[in-house]
Formats: structure tokens, sequence, C-alpha cells
């Protein structure tokens, strides 16, 4: 059976300014590429951060059915929000420790949703260092952003 992974990225032209986001899907077997496909798209007024999440959302409300997938991040936001800081927002009720409003609240909540249908895996990796998944993944990110820059 196929593996399936999820390699994402957001970019921001300027923060906040237009912004792009990038998915490469891979179905993997036996470490070789057996299926693919790309997602991209952007916005003229964003941040960074929302990239990210836009990128990781995309990438799970694509999947047709309940999978198995290991979403691969260079965001450390992403990573750290959705692994740990989320479940402490959700029982104060979207506030952080220090009572303020999440920023990103709705993003967060769709990407809560989005995963609660899928058993996922979140992995880190070092952005803009030579990894092959995560470069095209920025390079989508920067597509997504181009008919929004100025």
């Amino acid at each position: 059976m196929a593996e399936l992974f999820a390699y994402t990225d957001g970019a921001c032209s300027g923060n906040p300014g237009p912004g792009g986001w990038g998915t490469l899907l891979q179905a993997k077997e036996g470490g070789r590429v057996v299926k693919e496909r790309e997602l991209s798209g952007g916005e003229a007024e964003t941040t960074n951060n929302r990239m990210e999440l836009m990128a990781a959302i995309s990438a799970l409300e694509s999947l047709n059915r309940p999978s198995d997938i290991t979403v691969v991040t260079d965001s450390a936001y992403v990573k750290n929000g959705v692994t740990g800081w989320i479940h402490g927002w959700k029982r104060n009720g979207w506030k952080t420790a220090a009572k303020k409003p999440v920023k990103n609240a709705e993003l967060w909540q769709r990407l809560d949703a989005a995963q609660a249908r899928h058993r996922v895996r979140w992995e880190w990796v070092k952005g803009h260092a030579g990894h092959p998944e995560n470069e095209r993944a920025d390079e989508l990110a920067r597509a997504g952003m181009a008919p929004f820059k100025r």
C-alpha cells in the first residue's frame, strides 16, 4: 500500500503583503513516487503564517477519503501549533495562555477539522536547505503568490 505525503510551504512578499501557498502531494511505494499532485493558491493581503496554514489545510482538505498521511512543513509555527498549542487553545475557548485571542483562529479551527478526518503525522524540515520536495512546495507557493504581487 502506498504511503501518502504532503509537503507544504507558504510565502509572503512583505509580512503582511501578497502571499501564496503550495502543496506537493505524493504517494510512495517502497520510497518511489507512484502518484503526484500539486496544489497552490494565494491572496492579495496576507501573512506568511496564514499561507503556511493554508498549505497544510489545502493538503488535508484535498483528500477524498480518510487517509494516513505525513505532512512535512518547514513552519515551526504550524508544526508546534497543531501538535501542541492547539489543545490548550481549544480548552481555553481559542484564547492563549495570556487570555488573548489566538491569531488566525479561524484557520487553526479549519486545520483542526481537516486533520480530524485523517491519521496525520507531522514532520518539520529546515526550509531552504535543499530538501527537494520542500523546495518544490516553495516554488508552488511563489507561483501562487505571483498573480497578487504588485
